[in-house]
């Protein structure tokens, strides 16, 4: 699936709403992790813990999904892929990287997903990148150093670093598919919350095979949870997490992308990683070292860096090309055309 590399929303109609929608997103995926965690604490795996949220989720968007059944006929792949990477993939990499590191070096380990969108297009779209892309992958996994302490000898749990990462790849996933078939030339786009309605089923039948939840400890639910010394009920974070950190999120995040790009949407997502860091340090009582602080400022930085410096078109065949493959099905191969790898046209978080 072609990555749109130019600042396509950033004049388009509707922009301001567009951004506003990307901050609600940052903002209600950012307080996942700190509804979650308390729910861990008290005794659910991780795994459970995701499979409650995209299992319920699925449930409250099941009428959406009956109203766009015609997609599963029309985007099969686009619904698989999103089911896995931008769902299930996403979700269960965090969830479990959250159980063994502190909430906000999750978020900004995962947040290297900027820079790995910027390997898709150097790599997969065979696309050069500029010296500033090179100078912002540089920049964040510099501050990456600074956030796990290597100094002190990998100071938090390398699994949970590697499911940081994994998140990160996930959500590369995430941006490119919710870009997909978002160029309003193309006339067929399918719709934004159907997208997200099967994928939340489709993730939620993946991860009932992996958590097996007839397993998990129900009673949890039934009792309240600590969050940093304050007794809260299980029941309430998990409704928070069902319906904000998780159909409000991808909701509000997919029309997002679909309005200005996965770079300029990325940008703005990157806010979460400071806004979960906040929440974190505020409802759990997580508190990073100052490298750790300025190491997570810089990992944002070079994250904007990269995503600013992804190139434009050389040509106006280049970009004609591009527009030409922007409804391109994403299990499909990338195009031998450079410039075709390259669409054009008005666009997440």
């Amino acid at each position: 699936m072609p990555v749109r590399t130019s600042g396509d929303g950033s004049n388009g109609r509707g922009h301001g709403t567009a951004l506003g929608l990307a901050l609600g997103s940052a903002l209600a995926f950012g307080g996942s992790g700190v509804a979650a965690k308390p729910l861990i604490e008290a005794g659910l795996e991780p795994l459970h813990v995701v499979w409650l949220r995209v299992a319920g989720a699925a449930v409250v968007m099941l009428p959406v999904a009956v109203r766009h059944r015609a997609l599963v006929r029309d985007r099969p792949a686009l619904l698989l892929g999103y089911a896995l990477l931008a769902v299930a993939g996403v979700q269960a990499c965090y969830f479990a990287a959250i159980s063994r590191i502190p909430v906000g070096v999750a978020l900004l380990v995962e947040y290297l997903a900027p820079a790995l969108v910027l390997g898709w297009v150097r790599f997969v779209q065979r696309r050069p990148v500029s010296r500033s892309a090179a100078v912002g992958v540089v920049l964040a996994a510099g501050g990456l150093a600074c956030v796990v302490e290597v100094w002190s000898g990998l100071a938090f749990d390398a699994l949970g670093l590697m499911l940081a990462l994994g998140a990160a790849c996930c959500q590369v996933g995430y941006f490119i598919l919710s870009d997909h078939g978002g160029d309003a030339a193309e006339g067929r786009a399918p719709d934004p919350l159907g997208v997200i309605a099967y994928g939340l089923l489709g993730g939620a039948l993946v991860l009932t095979l992996l958590a097996r939840p007839w397993r998990m400890d129900w009673s949890v639910l039934g009792g309240d949870t600590a969050m940093n010394g304050t007794r809260v009920p299980a029941v309430l974070l998990l409704g928070w997490i069902v319906l904000i950190a998780t159909v409000l999120a991808y909701a509000t995040g997919v029309l997002a992308v679909r309005r200005l790009s996965p770079q300029v949407a990325g940008v703005v997502a990157c806010l979460e990683a400071v806004i979960a860091t906040v929440l974190a340090w505020v409802l759990l009582g997580e508190h990073l070292s100052a490298p750790q602080v300025v190491g997570g400022a810089v990992v944002l930085a070079g994250a904007y860096v990269a995503q600013r410096a992804v190139p434009a078109p050389s040509s106006p065949a280049g970009q004609g090309a591009a527009a030409s493959g922007a409804g391109r099905d994403p299990a499909s191969p990338a195009p031998r055309d450079p410039a075709d790898a390259h669409p054009g046209g008005p666009p997440r978080g």
